[in-house]
């Protein structure tokens, strides 16, 4: 079309000298330290191999399993048994058709960076995609090719508290994996005493700590293991997936009863399970507080709205939605408890409802404290948010009401390999934000100050608010 723009060019985003300086200059050239992930240690620590874009691109990732749904595929060219190929074009049927949704860009991006391809993909032209790539891919790419061509210098798995963590230990002893792997703490099965899973799972608990465990004190005991354990492998964070809060005390004979009940099959009330939970958050709060880790509340989330696909498939599978924001009042009570017993961690807050924004800051900013810069965080834009009118969205509001060159910036929380592009996704769009500022006199151009503020949020805040200085990363050399 005459006049367009070339698409994805390399000012793709990009459209003032400030933002293209900022972004060819610093940004691009820092490298990646992913905190949040949900990436197999395993597959890492034996670098499987990839042989075809289906596996790369569609196995266990269902942002795009939605959208094949979306499209009207049949679930077997979703996540059955259908050829390799068969799915791939069906994921590019569905992405021809996504204009504006974060996944035609992302996947495009993919398809620049790890496999030189500079066209656009429809159901058409998927065939010449597929043998292009496969040239590229030849006899496979490696996870740690796959990092190392991202230039991550750490990332940090989600782990069950009775997980071994001996992949993590076998990447530790490996000097031949260049990007640094740690555990990250996600104790939702222990929380979540309402699923019908649960008391098997305390059972699980109870053998990784050595514990049997039959009441309230057992169970600290097994948890207080557990973090121990995690410490000592190098985990520094803690993830929690709430679908809300309610602050509901108790006092120690109660919740023991609470839990023994639960233990022997029997059903507990809305106001039980909260008090349960809430002792339990304060508790791990308490532990992260002590182990100076950081810990991460995720807020919003629907879970498993389709029952019928939730029994074939299970979770995690696409059928989750945004849910009801944030309980304010309840989680300013949580957070203030803490605070008065000078045990709060290090927390990083985010919703899926992307109205909890102004919300979340300003209440973040009630509990800042001294010592530590930002040590109440505004989670980068997730999951639904995770997009660009997401992402300039929780920037302004972090910069209207916060700090917003304290923020640690992008995450991928994703189960791909190749979702690196969404840091630099999500680096170009912080690169127009303050260049934008600057060229319409908001803000200062003064170079070294935009360069220093750029490399922080893009990668060096990251190192210093969760404490990672120990491992001497590359990039970091201003810090």
């Amino acid at each position: 079309m005459s006049g367009a723009k070339p698409f994805l060019d390399e000012d793709f985003l990009l459209t003032t000298e400030t933002a293209r300086t900022l972004y060819h200059t610093v940004a691009e050239q820092m490298p990646i330290l992913d905190y949040h992930c949900h990436v197999s240690p395993r597959e890492i620590a034996e670098n499987r191999v990839f042989h075809d874009l289906t596996q790369l691109w569609l196995e266990g990732d269902h942002y795009k399993w939605r959208l094949m749904r979306a499209n009207g595929a049949e679930e077997r060219l979703v996540t059955g048994d259908a050829d390799p190929f068969e799915k791939f074009q069906t994921w590019a049927k569905a992405l021809e058709r996504a204009p504006g949704n974060p996944l035609y860009h992302w996947s495009h991006l993919e398809l620049r960076r790890y496999f030189r391809y500079d066209g656009h993909l429809t159901g058409a032209n998927a065939k010449e995609v597929w043998d292009h790539c496969g040239k590229v891919i030849g006899d496979g790419m490696s996870v740690r090719d796959i990092l190392k061509q991202s230039n991550v210098t750490l990332l940090c798995t989600t782990d069950n508290p009775a997980d071994s963590l001996e992949w993590h230990a076998k990447m530790a002893a490996d000097p031949t994996l260049e990007t640094c792997v740690l555990p990250a703490f996600r104790p939702d099965q222990a929380v979540n005493l309402e699923k019908a899973e649960f008391a098997a799972y305390l059972e699980r608990l109870g053998q990784a700590a050595g514990v049997k465990i039959d009441g309230w004190d057992s169970l600290l005991g097994a948890l207080e293991n557990r973090m121990d354990f995690f410490h000592t492998n190098g985990c520094r964070v803690a993830d929690h997936g709430l679908d809300n809060i309610c602050y509901r005390p108790a006092g120690t004979e109660e919740l023991d009863a609470i839990l023994k009940r639960r233990l022997a099959g029997e059903e507990v009330t809305g106001e039980e399970k909260w008090k349960y939970k809430t002792a339990l958050l304060l508790f791990f709060e308490r532990g992260y507080a002590k182990r100076n880790w950081v810990m991460q509340l995720h807020f919003a989330a629907q879970r498993n709205n389709n029952t019928k696909m939730y029994r074939l498939l299970g979770p995690d599978t696409g059928y989750d939605s945004i849910g009801p924001g944030v309980n304010l009042p309840d989680l300013a009570a949580f957070l203030s408890t803490l605070e008065e017993e000078g045990a709060l961690p290090k927390t990083i807050l985010y919703s899926l409802d992307p109205n909890d924004n102004a919300g979340l800051i300003t209440l973040m900013g009630c509990f800042q404290g001294p010592g530590v810069a930002g040590k109440m965080q505004h989670g980068a834009a997730w999951w639904f948010n995770d997009n660009k009118g997401g992402m300039e969205a929780q920037m302004k509001a972090l910069a209207a009401n916060g700090l917003l060159g304290n923020f640690v910036g992008m995450l991928t929380d994703s189960r791909s390999f190749l979702s690196y592009t969404r840091h630099e996704y999500f680096r170009r769009i912080l690169c127009e934000l303050l260049g934008g500022w600057v060229e319409s006199g908001q803000l200062p151009d003064d170079r070294a100050a935009l360069d220093g503020m750029t490399a922080d949020i893009c990668y060096r805040n990251s190192i210093r608010y969760f404490g990672l200085e120990q491992y001497h990363l590359r990039g970091a050399e201003k810090l």
